[in-house]
């Protein structure tokens, strides 16, 4: 069985001496692994469709259950954030974190969207702080998730967590959680009230999903 999507490339494995396992974020089935043969040879076909965090249209094709990539013709490399290593690194944790969230199987247009968004104000927004897009994306992705935060007074609440914010850091959040996604990031916040808010947004996920992300230490560790 052949089938064409739009896909965005979360994480390559490689395999074998010229091959690529591939977790995919698909427009009409969500979260899949594939197999990417001979994309690492010179002169492949599928090779830049195939580079992580690239968003292409594939053919793939179903054998005995595996999904493999027939075709992939790019549509988006993000080149911006391919080139700045603070900027990938940030993309590498978008998507870490959506890859966890995804259900393989199940299409999920509006993570897929926010991951999407998320990618394009890496590359293409440079006023907008690293640290601004990094706390929309995290708030969003809990509210999508199911984790939707509760604005209560003076703090933003969840399962097992209160956390105090200043009034101009919780009425971002509200335009995070409730806002129009495709003008998740036309918000301004700047000094202590943004760094407040983007610790609040990093420390509500990993209480939420009780876990870290190898992808945020990386990160982080690049402005130690």
């Amino acid at each position: 069985m052949h089938t064409t999507t739009k896909a965005l490339v979360l994480r390559t494995v490689d395999y074998k001496e010229s091959d690529k396992i591939l977790t995919l974020f698909t427009r009409d089935q969500g979260k899949l692994a594939a197999s990417a043969r001979g994309c690492r040879k010179k002169g492949s076909a599928i090779a830049a469709g195939c580079q992580l965090l690239a968003w292409s249209e594939m053919v793939l094709y179903d054998y005995q259950g595996r999904w493999s990539v027939k075709e992939a013709a790019t549509q988006r490399l993000f080149r911006g954030v391919l080139e700045d290593i603070e900027r990938l690194a940030l993309g590498c944790y978008f998507a870490e974190a959506a890859e966890l969230l995804a259900v393989e199987g199940e299409e999920n247009p509006e993570l897929l969207s926010l991951i999407l968004n998320s990618l394009h104000a890496l590359d293409k927004m440079p006023d907008k702080p690293l640290l601004l897009v990094k706390a929309a994306f995290e708030w969003k992705a809990m509210a999508l998730a199911g984790y939707e935060p509760l604005i209560d007074g003076d703090a933003v609440r969840g399962e097992g967590i209160s956390l105090p914010l200043p009034p101009p850091a919780l009425a971002a959040v509200a335009h995070i959680v409730h806002g129009d996604p495709k003008r998740l990031f036309s918000f301004r916040l700047e000094g202590e009230e943004l760094n407040q808010m983007a610790a609040a947004a990093e420390a509500y996920l990993r209480t939420q999903l009780e876990r870290g992300f190898s992808t945020l230490d990386y990160y982080k560790s690049l402005s130690l």
